[in-house]
């Protein structure tokens, strides 16, 4: 199957993806957006009912489309996929092809049909049997589909129900009356305080939970970040991302001081409907909930030989290390703290975007020598 050496075909229609079909465009290439679901928002629709986000309005734009309404407010998870569909429709407004329903089962190097040899570009094989070549891809699908399960001492004995964030919607997804929830992060707090409305909510982690005030000095965070350059700070290449704090207005501290949900020190073990704790108490839980983050959503990408042995993509600063014209955005610390933020990802795509199309005119100027 001949290659197309204007067309970039990348893989998921959430924010990173969105942006870097914004960045093709720019560099006069014709993206093409593959989205298995059936809308052009990423996994944004199925975050859980309360999400706010936690930055600004005013720091929570895509190039070339500000975040309509107060710049000052906290948009809601539906404000967010409203967004990014109006997002996609200007896009497609100038040119990309949106393709929703279009999941990708798998990449091979071009020329090739069992994913061996081959020379440059790449065969995209969606799961209803279309192939689709370009020279370029970028692998866009975030990590939603790919929740961490960590593997919990007696976590396969708990006879309740275990769910993870990625699943989760409002306290009615739980039953009981004890719910701990694992985690330290932000979606760990902002679940547990919600929870802890109607239910006893324990914490645990491995780490105390690092608060940071959300408007130090009068200003949102967000803010300091883009004054003192901290959003475009290079970062050097880490396996694995360090733990972010939790931004927090007030309220979070002041209910766990209030006692309306307390922190423990990760559990020893689960055991039938019993939790023991690291100095022996035991207690009755009804539920557990997994805040344990999750992990880049690259299955596609197995029998390309692009993954290291964990399954994370072999790059750096999104540029893929194994394959000329393969790209990544939306990764933790791709290249900035704010890499896989909506406010971060702009600038990502239009690095690696840059590099995918002076690796395209290099690849014309070699076809027509």
């Amino acid at each position: 199957m001949p290659t197309d050496n204007h067309r970039v075909l990348i893989v998921g229609a959430g924010q990173s993806g969105l942006a870097a079909a914004h960045a093709a465009l720019d560099q006069g290439l014709r993206p093409v957006v593959l989205e298995a679901a059936d809308r052009a928002a990423g996994s944004w629709p199925r975050y859980y009912d309360s999400l706010a986000l936690f930055s600004p309005a005013r720091y929570s734009s895509l190039p070339g489309m500000a975040f309509p309404g107060d710049p000052e407010r906290y948009p809601h998870r539906d404000e967010v996929v409203a967004y990014l569909e109006r997002y996609a429709t200007a896009l497609a407004e100038r040119g990309a092809e949106l393709r929703t329903g279009a999941r990708v089962e798998a990449v091979r190097p071009a020329g090739t049909s069992n994913g061996a040899g081959g020379g440059g570009g790449f065969v995209v094989r969606l799961d209803g049997g279309e192939d689709l070549a370009s020279a370029a891809l970028i692998a866009a699908s975030g990590s939603f589909a790919r929740p961490h399960r960590p593997a919990l001492p007696g976590l396969d004995t708990f006879t309740g129900p275990v769910l993870h964030a990625a699943d989760y919607r409002s306290p009615a997804s739980l039953p009981g009356e004890h719910v701990i929830v694992v985690g330290a992060g932000n979606s760990a707090v902002q679940i547990a305080h919600e929870l802890a409305s109607e239910r006893r909510v324990t914490l645990a982690g491995r780490a105390p939970i690092r608060f940071v005030a959300q408007r130090p000095l009068g200003r949102d965070l967000h803010f300091w970040f883009r004054a003192t350059g901290f959003d475009r700070l290079p970062l050097a290449r880490a396996e694995t991302p360090p733990p972010s704090p939790v931004l927090d207005d007030g309220r979070y501290r002041r209910a766990l001081r209030e006692g309306r949900y307390r922190c423990q020190v990760m559990f020893t073990r689960l055991d039938g409907d019993q939790v023991t704790w690291p100095d022996g108490r035991r207690e009755r839980v009804d539920a557990v909930l997994l805040a344990t983050g999750y992990r880049p959503n690259l299955a596609y990408l197995e029998g390309l030989g692009a993954l290291g042995a964990d399954g994370r993509p072999r790059q750096r600063r999104g540029l893929s290390l194994t394959h000329a014209g393969l790209g990544y955005l939306g990764l933790e610390w791709q290249r900035t703290p704010s890499s896989n933020t909506l406010r971060g990802v702009g600038a990502d795509a239009r690095h690696v975007m840059r590099r995918l199309a002076r690796h395209l005119r290099r690849s014309r100027q070699h076809v027509r020598a």
